[in-house]
């Protein structure tokens, strides 16, 4: 995993997620994976941008979200780009749904456990606030035991 600091190619959302930082830097995250080691590796390569960095990512897929995560640092904007989209928050233990179409979006407020539905094929787009950023399987209605992603402080 590595931040590149000038992608002149075009960059695919899909595979390739961008880091934007302080300083309004945009920065490709190269060979990104969703292992615990990649993930330790990014958040140590962006600790100095805090709470501000945000990463930007376009997840595909159909069928229920397999986790609730939560993002302490800062808000998460999801946004549909194809497809429809159930967006659940755990609201004091009450679950809050948002359906949305394509061009349609939702803020996730930091620090609510959500899950991501999605009916049949679709596509997604977010802007997260990674650090901090904490995974709890899907076994029931409510987010239970703690998955987390490292943050800055813990990331080696």
């Amino acid at each position: 995993m590595r931040l590149v600091n000038h992608g002149r190619n075009a960059i695919d959302l899909r595979t390739t997620p961008v880091h934007l930082g302080l300083g309004s830097r945009a920065k490709p995250v190269e060979g990104f994976a969703w292992d615990p080691e990649v993930l330790q590796a990014y958040s140590a390569a962006v600790a100095a941008d805090g709470a501000e960095g945000r990463m930007v990512m376009i997840f595909d897929g159909e069928g229920l979200g397999d986790h609730w995560e939560s993002h302490p640092a800062g808000d998460e904007l999801v946004v549909c780009l194809s497809g429809s989209v159930t967006v659940t928050r755990d609201v004091d233990g009450v679950p809050d749904r948002v359906l949305l179409g394509p061009g349609e979006a939702t803020v996730n407020p930091a620090g609510v456990w959500h899950v991501v539905d999605m009916e049949g094929p679709s596509s997604i787009l977010s802007i997260t606030a990674a650090l901090g950023t904490e995974h709890r399987p899907r076994t029931a209605t409510h987010p239970t035991e703690r998955v987390g992603t490292p943050s800055a402080e813990e990331a080696p």
